[in-house]
């Protein structure tokens, strides 16, 4: 579904427009992925000045609030042309497949809601450019040092262009397919494709009845809003982008609660141009940076190495080396799923050829794997606390034990079924491979032992904030990396690329979510629940069994980032009515979503085992 267009394809013969187009969004994308390596680069530096010379750069909090809104702009154009916005795969996945007519005609809807609103987007942001050229408008203190913002705006107004008109192109081409399906005579040829736009009619005239409904019955703010959030629901599941569910549904939510589009439009423009505007959203490109640095370093192999060599006299040796080295490898990249992929393809062969069966040494490495989102520092708590408002450090304490707790109990469990169910397990055989020395394990070991102290000491310390904890970080396993020699320069480019696609696609959601809490905000959602509850006498308890039931079954569908943007907007409000403390309830719905990440029938976890493996190496 993402092949190149024709006009691309036509564009690539020779120099004309079209081919000068084609290679704008992979500038820009360039540009902002680099923009990013700029970003710690500046921290990093304005650290040291700040420490040894107590002579700090002025403004760079505020350039790098101004940067990161730019950046995921710049990047958004590339982002969706590549196909990376992200969505919920079970259905439209299948669909690709064995159902192209509907694929398509659910992304010509999706894409055709995406284009409206990044459109209605791009003239917020433009009118805000133009006012902040013309006006001179600066950010920072006069006398110390100023910034000008429309330099920032420009790059915002730039890059929501290019993704406007990707948007556009991924329209035309689905357009264009599903005119040629319908292109033959024959009834016979026309049936599948009314089979398959079916569906998508049905979606249409639900929308139609929704505003039909809402403009001659007057359904108030709280219908709009559960209306909005079924809308969201059903968008979700077949298959639209997660960002452009948001955003459409909520957008149409806030002008019919408020019964005014120029105040959707307002929110809309606001949360582009705004909602991530703040130091604070830095964290997330450079943790990732830090991680993926890490990976191409082989930070995991040489763990579960590591590993192997301390376990392999004991009992199940090799699985509790794969739950020790999955522990490690989280604590760095704060990803379950790329501690899946990864350990997919370190440790399971290993287990395979030392007799393990091939369900033991997948589950250990699917199970362990959601130690990713909990062990800090976790990618996973960091949007959290920026959803919820809370403390990054304080989630990141919060999570040690329990992050401990859980990893001590998939060895004990690995240990037991190594003793008490071997047929499971399999017949492990005598571990064929040279120990490491004392000393190679503590040069393996001991640049990740490091930056761990070094990142979670420094926050703990409050030497750092959690931004600058990233940045240095990202820098330290940049310095490793280059002394095990991984760090070539097409390597560093694709590390680099990848954390800018990335880091877009969850701060694009989070803008999408940002708009989606204020429309919750005006349906009045979350109090009317707080107030049901506490008429109702249901307590903490019982919110919560319903929220983790909820949870379990997202998990199955959706991927940890999209579950938190929609529920916690609804969620946090109620606890926090109900007495709860953000933090502890921050823990509770890490686990709960990583749970579902394992769940079948639809554990994403588990696809991305699979995937990782040989094809038919094990079935679903």
């Amino acid at each position: 579904m993402n092949q190149p267009s024709r006009t691309e394809a036509a564009a690539a013969d020779g120099w004309s427009p079209l081919r000068l187009y084609a290679r704008v969004p992979l500038v820009l994308s360039a540009f902002a992925s680099f923009a990013i390596l700029f970003m710690m680069a500046l921290i990093c530096t304005d650290i040291a000045l700040r420490f040894f010379f107590s002579r700090p750069i002025n403004g760079v909090t505020e350039i790098i609030s101004m940067l990161i809104v730019a950046c995921v702009f710049l990047q958004l154009g590339a982002s969706i042309r590549d196909g990376r916005l992200v969505r919920a795969e079970f259905l439209h996945g299948a669909w690709a497949s064995t159902r192209p007519g509907l694929a398509a005609a659910v992304d010509l809807l999706a894409y055709g809601v995406g284009a409206i609103i990044l459109t209605k987007g791009l003239a917020w942001l433009t009118h805000d450019f133009l006012k902040s050229y013309a006006s001179g408008e600066f950010t920072g203190a006069v006398g110390a040092f100023t910034i000008p913002v429309w330099p920032f705006s420009f790059g915002v107004v730039v890059g929501c262009a290019v993704a406007l008109v990707e948007t556009l192109r991924i329209v035309v081409e689905r357009a264009i397919l599903l005119l040629r399906k319908a292109a033959p005579a024959c009834g016979a040829a026309r049936r599948p494709l009314v089979r398959d736009a079916l569906p998508i009619g049905i979606l249409a005239v639900g929308v139609a009845a929704f505003l039909v409904a809402n403009f001659g019955l007057g359904l108030g703010p709280l219908g709009v809003g559960l209306l909005s959030l079924a809308g969201l629901l059903a968008a979700v599941a077949l298959g639209v982008p997660i960002a452009f569910a948001l955003l459409g549904l909520s957008f149409i939510g806030i002008w019919l609660a408020r019964g005014n589009p120029v105040i959707a439009d307002n929110t809309l423009g606001i949360s582009f141009a705004g909602a991530i505007r703040s130091y604070e959203f830095g964290v997330v490109p450079l943790f990732v940076m830090m991680g993926l640095v890490l990976d191409k370093a082989d930070v995991g192999r040489d763990a579960f190495q590591v590993a192997v060599t301390l376990l392999r006299h004991v009992r199940g040796g090799l699985g509790l080396a794969t739950v020790g080295a999955n522990a490690i490898l989280a604590s760095i990249t704060g990803s379950s799923i790329a501690s899946a992929a990864v350990f997919s393809r370190i440790a399971v062969p290993p287990m395979i050829e030392n007799g393990y069966t091939k369900r033991f040494a997948v589950g250990v490495v699917a199970g362990s794997s959601v130690l990713g989102m909990l062990i800090p520092p976790s990618l996973l708590l960091i949007i959290y606390g920026l959803l919820a408002e809370v403390s990054i450090g304080r989630l990141f304490v919060a999570a040690i034990v329990p992050g401990i707790v859980l990893a001590v109990a998939f060895a004990f469990l690995n240990f037991a079924l190594a003793t008490f169910w071997p047929s499971f397990v399999g017949v492990a055989k005598p571990v064929s491979v040279v120990p490491l020395s004392a000393a190679q394990m503590a040069r393996r070991l001991l640049p990740v032992v490091a930056i761990i102290a070094i990142v979670m000491g420094g926050i703990y310390a409050g030497a750092f904030t959690a931004t600058e904890a990233g940045a240095v970080g990202t820098l330290l396993a940049l310095i490793v990396a280059a002394a095990r020699r991984k760090l070539s320069w097409s390597t560093m480019r694709s590390v680099v690329l990848e954390t800018g696609y990335i880091a877009t696609t969850i701060l694009f959601l989070i803008i999408a979510a940002n708009v989606y809490a204020r429309m919750l905000t005006l349906s009045t959602i979350p109090m009317q629940m707080t107030a049901f509850l506490g008429e109702a006498n249901i307590g903490m308890g019982a919110f919560l069994v319903l929220y983790l039931g909820i949870l379990l079954v997202l998990g199955m569908l959706l991927d940890s980032v999209s579950i938190m943007l929609i529920m916690l907007p609804i969620v946090v409000p109620v606890v926090t009515a109900l007495g709860g403390d953000p933090i502890w309830f921050g823990i509770v719905t890490v686990v709960a979503i990583e749970i579902g990440l394992i769940t079948p029938p639809f554990g994403l976890s588990v696809f991305v085992v699979k995937g990782s493996l040989p094809k038919d190496f094990i079935s679903l």
